[in-house]
């Protein structure tokens, strides 16, 4: 089927929910795609942040195929033993005590949301507001989007589920103003993704975690983006130097197929109980098995300091093309503005870098950047060669 017979397809079929670029991919290996007209791109989203191994990784693929041949779904009322498999490795490699998987970011943050509630009435009744921050995106359920801090997220739905307030990145005034005996928990990403690749001040991170110790009150961490690798370290509050009590995850830990995790504390491993929460797929045993393979790659901790290396190694490439200023991130998630003077927005950029073969992200004016972790230095140097190119002639 030609792009054209897609398209219309879409148009005929599926709800207008997405701003789609004009292409359409259909196979994939290590890190280039093919659409069906046979052009070939050079992957610089991973799937935005999912394909942490490049496309159809062949270990991932017999991983997935061998438990598909095998068993491909239980029940969450009987015992699963790739599930309970994972749980352990992720708990061991985490340092944390208790998982619970669903399907997706919006899922592990909903079971976080409801752990840090349930959390609360320990303390008091009504302890059940949860403090976010400004310019968070935390998920599109009606819970997740009220939990995000962006004010454009904010209509079309109401009423959306109550107990958020929102403060300033890396004000710490005025986030120990909006904290009160209500309050319950803290729920930060420690880059802004969807935001825009913003990076909160180290100094902030350590402040905000001696607050919520001394009030008593949950650190959440959304690793939903930045999670199981990505940053150079399996997780980013490694980077930070601190540890959340409540940690979600997603994207990269499935590797292609939908999972979602909340991991906490061994002080919070029992305050959800049989009930309370559940998942008709979450922790299946083909996605668990993806995600036994990922981690078995990730966590090595020779990958981890590789991926840092290529990370800044991209970074300083990228500051040699004019056009980009204020070059920003951490391992290889990585945003990049386009300068004012240009005229041109990140998503004219995206469509400049389709057209030669490239696919990038945005996020709000920002051209990011989430390639595989596998991505060489060589196959680097040649989506920086593109983007200058494409950046060059349309500015000339």
């Amino acid at each position: 089927m030609n792009f054209e017979a897609i398209r219309q397809q879409e148009k005929e079929n599926l709800m207008p929910t997405y701003g789609r670029f004009p292409v359409a991919l259909v196979q994939g290996k290590g890190v280039y795609a093919t659409d069906s007209e046979g052009k070939t791109y050079l992957d610089f989203t991973s799937g935005i942040g999912v394909n942490a191994l490049g496309w159809c990784d062949d270990g991932w693929v017999k991983a997935v195929s061998e438990q598909a041949a095998t068993l491909q779904h239980i029940s969450n009322l009987y015992y699963n033993p790739v599930q309970t498999a994972l749980a352990e490795e992720l708990c061991r490699l985490s340092g944390f005590s208790k998982v619970f998987f669903g399907n997706s970011g919006a899922e592990a943050n909903e079971c976080a949301i409801k752990l840090a509630r349930k959390f609360g009435e320990t303390k008091a009744p009504d302890c059940k507001r949860i403090l976010t921050l400004e310019n968070s995106f935390h998920g599109r359920t009606v819970t997740t989007l009220a939990a995000t801090g962006q004010d454009e997220f904010h209509h079309h739905f109401d009423p959306f589920t109550e107990g958020f307030d929102y403060a300033p990145i890396d004000d710490m005034e005025k986030v120990r103003a909006a904290v009160t005996e209500k309050t319950c928990a803290v729920m930060i990403e420690l880059i802004q993704g969807e935001g825009g690749v913003f990076l909160l001040d180290p100094e902030f991170v350590r402040q905000l975690r001696q607050l919520c110790t001394e009030k008593g009150i949950l650190l959440i961490a959304d690793e939903v983006q930045t999670g199981i690798g990505r940053t150079g370290k399996l997780f980013c509050f490694e980077r930070y130097g601190i540890r959340p009590d409540v940690v979600t995850s997603a994207k990269g830990l499935g590797g292609g197929l939908p999972i979602g995790a909340c991991l906490c504390s061994a002080e919070l491993g029992a305050v959800l109980s049989g009930g309370m929460h559940g998942s008709t797929f979450g922790g299946g045993p083909v996605v668990c098995a993806a995600a036994r393979y990922m981690l078995g790659r990730i966590a090595d901790p020779a990958f981890l300091a590789e991926v840092e290396a290529k990370g800044a190694y991209l970074q300083e490439k990228l500051r040699t093309i004019p056009q980009l200023t204020n070059i920003r991130g951490m391992g290889l998630m990585i945003g990049a503005d386009v300068k004012p003077e240009t005229g041109l927005t990140s998503l004219d950029v995206a469509n400049l870098c389709l057209k030669k073969g490239m696919l990038v992200l945005t996020a709000h004016k920002a051209v990011r950047l989430l390639p595989p972790l596998v991505m060489t230095r060589e196959e680097m140097d040649q989506g920086v060669a593109v983007l200058r190119q494409a950046l060059k002639e349309a500015t000339a």
